[in-house]
């Protein structure tokens, strides 16, 4: 509310200032004097035509809808709230953060995912960062830029190895952190020693890593889903019949969109039927998102329905592109004009309980899994 009158406020000065303009040109072209220091404001352009005018008369509308609406979104969170349970799943370097809010209690945190799944992540991340550095300086092998983060790194490398035995992991995951942490290091060994590589070298590393790294991936993922399968079943129980009108929401970038693990591991206890129903997979800008943002997205999202049902006669429709239908019978005729194939999906119904990605396995081709590629 407070950022509504905030809003509000801004737009009421700007209008005074703009009146004041339009006043004051006004009066300085019927041959009122005005001093000089209000040519800044006043301005010495031609007054706007009656188009223009109206255009703006008319324009102010939409200004006006996203005061209005943004009051009402206020109003209509508060009462959301109130009356759902809300599951929130964001990504973060620890393997997620999920949230629960209930109507009239303090929002409860979920434990951490366990701190081995940090290291898997870390170990892992290791190979990236070196194959970052030799990649960047491969054209420029031969002005050794690349040696002195290669020296700093292969230190780092090092104090990870030392330190593994203290680790809190079993032995199969701790030997292979050896493994990848050790294959590095035989690596930038070798490089710092000939003092170049080429991209044979690269390759030649990357395969000899590959089966580590893969191991890792399921560590590290294993771990995340067995944590947040425990945590979702625990929350399941305690909101009891009240689950049958919690919302989830997590978020995603385009990278991480297919088989989110976060969401996938959410959809286990929704089940089909809350699929965009109640359970929702926002595609975001950052990997970090912020809960206000993820709510603010959320409420719009749900409260925007009831205006589909009000006009059009339908729940769902608002969840989609509202000009979207007419937007493909639109591409299609300028298809014709244009003389190329029309290139759409398939129209599908406002209310699908299909994953929000790719589930098609027919159009695609090639692995599917890290395990697939050979």
């Amino acid at each position: 509310m407070r950022k509504t009158k905030f809003r509000f406020s801004v737009l009421l000065v700007s209008s005074l200032v703009v009146n004041f303009a339009v006043c004051a040109r006004a009066n300085a072209q019927s041959g009122g004097d005005l001093p000089d220091y209000m040519d800044v404001i006043v301005g010495k352009g031609a007054p706007a035509s009656k188009s223009q005018v109206a255009q703006q008369n008319v324009l102010a509308l939409d200004i006006a809808m996203f005061g209005l609406y943004d009051e009402a979104q206020a109003k209509f969170q508060k009462n959301f709230l109130a009356e759902h349970p809300v599951i929130m799943g964001l990504f973060s370097n620890q393997g997620g953060k999920l949230t629960l809010y209930r109507p009239g209690k303090a929002p409860l945190e979920a434990p951490q995912v366990p701190i081995r799944y940090q290291i898997y992540k870390s170990v892992g991340h290791s190979a990236l960062a070196l194959f970052e550095l030799v990649g960047s300086h491969l054209g420029t092998v031969s002005d050794q830029s690349w040696v002195g983060p290669m020296r700093a790194f292969r230190t780092t490398s090092q104090s990870a190895i030392d330190s593994l035995d203290a680790l809190d992991l079993d032995t199969d995951a701790r030997e292979n952190q050896r493994k990848i942490l050790s294959s590095n290091n035989k690596f930038m060994d070798a490089c710092l020693s000939n003092g170049s590589y080429t991209f044979a070298d690269i390759q030649q590393y990357a395969n000899e890593e590959k089966p580590f790294l893969a191991r890792n991936v399921w560590l590290g993922a294993s771990t995340q889903v067995e944590h947040w399968m425990g945590v979702l079943k625990g929350w399941k129980e305690m909101l009891g019949p009240d689950w049958d009108k919690t919302y989830g929401v997590s978020n995603t970038l385009y990278v991480a969109r297919q088989n989110n693990v976060i969401f996938s591991t959410m959809a286990q206890f929704f089940g089909k039927d809350a699929m965009n129903t109640r359970l929702f997979l926002f595609e975001t800008s950052q990997f970090v998102t912020t809960p206000d943002q993820m709510l603010d997205v959320l409420i719009r999202t749900v409260a925007d329905r009831s205006v589909g049902q009000v006009f059009f006669g339908n729940y769902y429709l608002m969840d989609y592109e509202l000009m979207g239908g007419d937007g493909r019978t639109a591409i299609a005729e300028e298809d014709k004009k244009y003389g190329i194939p029309v290139f759409l999906p398939p129209a599908v119904p406002f209310h699908s309980n299909e994953w929000p990605f790719r589930i098609d396995p027919s159009q695609g081709e090639g692995p599917a899994t890290i395990q697939e590629i050979k």
